[in-house]
């Protein structure tokens, strides 16, 4: 099958997204599939875009269209990618949208609908209830006017979990939802990077634990409810240690106000964005994963570190109750409280944090790999 998969921005800088792209698309070359990708792209995100598409398994299988942004028309109207639309979709026998508002995929659907081309959706959490109320307002009159006619339109739309599929619901009237997680790609981790690699390279940490964040800067991602619950750790395990490592995403100097208010603050360290072995390295090295969202579709963050056998805390807003069935680690509520006794309850003992690893390791080589993942989304298509 002839597939092209549209994204607004491939930046990896973006979050997890474009990194679900490319996996994915890659996946359903090694399937059999012809897959072309296009987004948009500013100049300054070229080199980390490369970087994540080289290191893809089977580099080269799969092709990517990169647009130019333009000013503030083009940000609004796509006539750019309207006018590679226009020209290309009728090559393609699928279009695979991923998102809900941006103007690229509206005229994506719309040339896919005067070609005849079945069109799918992946909303990526964006229509999960927290996100709706972020501008709730905007967001409904963005529905009635554009989104709508996208979503029912479609072959189906893909949730990432139950809770998705669950949330979205009251927005995409009879349009058909088929669930069907993310991955990551085994040859991407292993082997890992060896014990020590990372504390190597960051000296500051001395041989001390520490509890690892890592992913966007952004307010969803709940640093204020970190920050406050290793506060709470730190009071119990001093020599514990707590590494922010993520791109800004418009909170950085916020999470700077709260981190220089804390009486944990000589313990916090803001290392900036990690890809590739470096974050491996660090997902290694860490004692915990911690990431407190206030939401999360599927997160390639949480993915990653179970696959690196590292113990997980996470809050219920994550939507991945199957780390706690699996034993991986710890689902809390979405309070500091509740996340700060988890953290210690991981930290404070090895043989858990080694069952813990050991499980999650187990759990994402059975159910969350992308040749298994590409495989579920042609059967939800009808071609198994």
């Amino acid at each position: 099958m002839h597939i092209l998969h549209v994204i607004s921005s491939l930046d990896p800088a973006e979050g997890g997204p474009p990194v679900v792209v490319t996996r994915l698309g890659a996946a359903q070359e090694m399937r059999g599939h012809d897959v072309d990708v296009l987004a948009h792209a500013e100049t300054s995100a070229r080199e980390r875009i490369d970087s994540m598409i080289t290191s893809l398994p089977g580099n080269g299988l799969l092709n990517v269209h990169l647009l130019e942004p333009g000013g503030p028309i083009e940000r609004v109207r796509a006539r750019q990618a309207r006018t590679w639309l226009r020209e290309h979709v009728e090559a393609y026998e699928l279009v695979h949208l991923h998102g809900v508002w941006d103007p690229i995929l509206h005229n994506a659907a719309r040339e896919a609908r005067r070609t005849g081309t079945d069109w799918i959706i992946t909303p990526h959490g964006m229509l999960d209830p927290w996100c709706m109320d972020q501008g709730r307002l905007r967001k409904r009159l963005a529905l009635a006017f554009r989104g709508q006619n996208m979503l029912e339109g479609s072959r189906f739309i893909h949730a990432l979990n139950r809770d998705e599929e669950a949330g979205m619901k009251p927005h995409v009237g009879a349009a058909t939802i088929e669930v069907i997680p993310n991955g990551i790609f085994l040859e991407e981790i292993e082997p890992l990077p060896e014990r020590g690699t990372f504390r190597e390279s960051r000296r500051e940490l001395d041989d001390e634990p520490f509890v690892l964040f890592l992913s966007r800067l952004h307010y969803k991602k709940g640093l204020d409810i970190l920050v406050s619950a290793f506060e709470q750790v730190h009071a119990r395990v001093p020599e514990l240690r707590l590494v922010i490592a993520g791109p800004d995403d418009g909170y950085e100097s916020t999470l700077h106000t709260i981190i220089e208010a804390s009486s944990a603050r000589s313990n916090i360290h803001c290392i900036g964005p990690v890809y590739g072995t470096d974050k491996l390295a660090a997902l290694v090295d860490c004692d915990c994963f911690c990431l407190p969202s206030r939401q999360e579709g599927f997160s390639m963050a949480i993915t990653e570190a179970l696959g690196c056998g590292t113990p997980v805390v996470i809050t219920e807003a994550c939507h991945f109750p199957e780390v706690a069935e699996a034993g991986a680690g710890l689902v809390t509520p979405l309070d500091p409280e509740a996340v700060g006794q988890a953290m210690h309850e991981v930290v404070s003992s090895t043989d858990a944090r080694s069952r813990m690893g050991s499980a999650g390791a187990a759990l994402v080589r059975e159910h969350y790999t992308w040749p298994a993942i590409a495989a579920r989304l042609d059967t939800a298509l009808g071609l198994e």
